[in-house]
């Protein structure tokens, strides 16, 4: 065993330094994805009881994505990607320590938390792309996003584990001659989370990273090809919304308090983190729909049982489904977006960024779409009946991406092949 691993990191070691230097950032900033994925909907579920908030969150979260992404596409004329990729790692942490420490929740104050985290994410996310497209080819991405899922399953084990135990131990305990409470223990989390986004920012700043050479990043028409991975966009982004709010409401109100959350994505996150990484070592580029595809029934399965049984052992089974699909969902969908760039901004002859800008305009319709649709479900039929069906209207839309995908595959491997360079 000791040799394998051994083995594993000399592999990792061989990769190109701005792999590495990515691969270990991307680490250090998993272990706050959990929190904003997670216990953010538990924050506000806790402290408002309407899971309604937690949809509407994510709308203004959402919609802060999309305004930094533009902004930060005019930013890049000025200042380095890894130093808009340091400032997007930063304000994710301060925008929770500013929500944790408010403990007064409306819907302003939801729309201003949730677009503050909304403009962090869209700052971390598009350098990300940005860096990863210009760090990788279509040969190592099954690795590079392999490895970095492994890291993000395992955290999703760590954190939730930990960060569930603390709150549930420190509830009611005396520090320091004064009694904590859980939003407290939020406000704590939160300061070690300062730290860790540091730790990413140092890291990040070792590696040697250049900036797009075109300027212009705003298009209107694109290609037909880019136009078709632009609806396998919108229908991530319907599902991408309801994989951080669903969880979080539902245990809340079907299994318990936070320690069960924790808990139960720990127990789903274990043999997943291994799988991925598996996968993302032996598998080819040839493989990704079978990953994708397989990733696409074990949720689908898991809103039909969560539907169905509308209980906590419903949302327990939904939980692993979930936890399974996820980085199986990533792990494929990731490298086909990355090589539908190469084709088509070799076709049209743009800024790579341009491609990723409108793939989060692609992703905001689908979020948004399936926040609108949780929302509507409440109001106009119940909680409950939205808490059911929503995800297997989502689950089921989400089976389309299979043969969509394929499509697009198979148009770029045999149609536009020749201009797609390693």
């Amino acid at each position: 065993m000791a040799n394998k691993l051994a083995g594993e990191y000399l592999f990792f070691k061989s990769q190109p330094k701005n792999i590495r230097t990515l691969l270990i950032t991307n680490m250090l900033y998993g272990l706050i994805l959990p929190i904003i994925e997670i216990f953010v909907g538990a924050y506000i579920m806790r402290n408002t009881g309407n899971s309604s908030y937690v949809a509407i969150f994510q709308l203004f979260m959402y919609v802060g994505v999309v305004s930094t992404s533009i902004l930060n596409g005019a930013l890049l004329k000025i200042f380095k990607v890894n130093w808009l990729y340091s400032f997007g790692i930063m304000l994710s942490a301060v925008a929770l320590m500013v929500m944790m420490f408010v403990h007064s929740i409306g819907i302003v104050q939801l729309g201003f938390a949730g677009f503050a985290i909304g403009a962090s994410t869209g700052f971390f996310w598009t350098n990300r792309y940005l860096l990863a497209l210009n760090s990788t080819n279509d040969k190592n991405r099954n690795y590079f996003f392999g490895l970095e899922s492994f890291f993000f399953s395992l955290w999703s084990i760590v954190v939730p584990l930990t960060v569930g135990a603390f709150l549930g131990t420190i509830n009611g305990k005396v520090w320091f001659g004064h009694t904590v409470d859980v939003n407290m223990g939020y406000e704590i989390i939160t300061v070690v989370i300062f730290f860790i986004a540091i730790a990413a920012c140092l890291v990040l700043s070792k590696g040697d990273f250049v900036n797009p050479i075109q300027k212009k990043f705003i298009y209107f028409k694109y290609h037909v090809l880019w136009q078709k991975f632009l609806a396998l966009a919108s229908l991530k982004g319907m599902v991408q919304g309801f994989l951080v709010t669903a969880p979080a409401i539902l245990v809340m109100k079907l299994v318990g308090n936070e320690g069960s959350l924790g808990l139960i994505q720990g127990v789903a996150g274990g043999v997943t983190a291994i799988i991925v990484y598996v996968l993302g070592r032996i598998a080819k580029p040839e493989h990704r729909m079978r990953i994708f595809g397989f990733g696409l029934v074990v949720f689908f399965i898991g809103t039909m049982v969560n539907g169905i049984m509308f209980s906590a052992i419903g949302v327990i089974i939904f939980v692993l489904c979930k936890v399974l699909f996820q980085p199986l969902h990533d792990l494929a969908y990731f490298p086909t977006m990355m090589k539908t760039i190469d084709a088509v901004s070799a076709i049209e002859k743009r800024n790579e960024y341009a491609y990723i800008l409108s793939h989060e305009v692609g992703l905001f319709f689908g979020r948004a779409g399936g926040m609108i649709l949780f929302i509507s479900l409440y109001n106009f039929a119940s909680e409950t009946f939205a808490l059911k069906y929503a995800l297997i209207i989502v689950g089921a839309l989400q089976l389309i991406s299979l043969p969509l995908a394929k499509h697009i595959i198979k148009e770029i491997d045999t149609r536009y092949k020749v201009t797609i360079s390693d």
